[in-house]
């Protein structure tokens, strides 16, 4: 049985890979999406994420299918206290921002959706840096004492507005951020590694990485001169293209073979092994998709090899 982790300075224990769930509602119908969320659980999977503007992007949506659909599976399968939901608010088009009404107001609509009397890790998806951090953590300090959520956390902030937002908590008493979910991965090291990474490290937060696949580059299939027909193929295929990305993949293939695994668990295999990382975020279209994902629980890569990946990816 893979051992959970604890997330930050929080009471939740995680499995070290977190679902995503972008695709339930869009490239994932309803079905699909109970299936490859019962395959996850049966493998000992428990934190899964997901976000209020979940899949607002797809013709015929409005945001919060993803919720809805997470919902419904966890009402089929009466499992409520045995997973971690993890949701975000600013993004959904009725709820845009984050002034205190308007986090307050997402947070219960969120709760209807998922069909729950409480969220376990809120996020503030997207920093809005013209509302006041003060207004911010006093709303989501609301939510957690009136018990609809448990821990709050951050996405796509600062090192600046993240630091003002923990020092405001610690000043006033207030919830305090666990966690942080940035933009991490083998490709895309720039904007978390550095003083983010640094303040995490520092503060004791967990750090919980979206596009931990480079939008399924990672994964392999993406090669130089190769088309796929993806949703996400064109961001991947740029990957493919650059030089840092062929480094990527030749370093990737080289320890996949030596360890007999898919190349996409040897790059969430990196990535949680890097400083403060507890658990890379990656989604699955199909169950077919879930095993390599779920290796990383299990693949331990040697410090020459996470060098080695490091080294390629610089």
């Amino acid at each position: 049985m893979t051992s959970l982790r604890t997330l930050g300075s929080s009471d939740l224990e995680v499995f070290p890979l977190s679902l995503g769930g972008n695709v339930f509602g869009w490239t994932a119908d309803e079905q699909t999406s109970f299936a490859v969320l019962d395959a996850y659980t049966a493998a000992g999977g428990n934190f899964i994420d997901t976000a209020d503007a979940y899949s607002a992007w797809v013709e015929g949506n409005k945001g919060g299918e993803s919720e809805t659909l997470i919902g419904k599976w966890v009402k089929a399968r009466g499992n409520r206290s045995d997973v971690v939901i993890a949701t975000k608010v600013s993004q959904h088009p009725e709820y845009q921002g984050l002034s205190a009404a308007t986090i307050k107001a997402a947070a219960d609509a969120s709760l209807r959706r998922l069909d729950t009397d409480y969220i376990d890790l809120y996020y503030t998806h997207f920093d809005q840096p013209e509302v006041p951090v003060e207004e911010i953590i006093g709303a989501l300090d609301e939510l957690v004492k009136a018990g609809k959520v448990r821990h709050i956390a951050a996405s796509n902030i600062s090192a600046d507005r993240l630091r003002a937002s923990l020092d405001f908590s610690a000043r006033e008493g207030l919830a305090r951020y666990v966690a942080l979910q940035p933009h991490y991965n083998l490709v895309s090291r720039d904007t978390y590694e550095g003083p983010l990474q640094d303040l995490v490290a520092r503060e004791g937060l967990a750090a919980v990485p979206y596009f931990s696949l480079a939008a399924g580059f990672l994964t392999g299939k993406y090669r130089p001169g190769t088309t796929v027909d993806s949703a996400r193929a064109g961001r991947a295929q740029e990957y493919a293209d650059s030089e840092r990305g062929q480094k990527v993949l030749a370093a990737l293939d080289e320890i996949a073979a030596a360890h007999e695994a898919p190349v996409a668990t040897v790059a969430l295999a990196w990535l949680a092994a890097q400083p403060t990382v507890t658990a890379p975020i990656a989604s699955a279209r199909t169950v077919e998709q879930l095993p390599a994902l779920l290796g990383v629980a299990e693949l331990k890569l040697t410090q020459e090899e996470l060098a080695q990946l490091t080294q390629a990816s610089a």
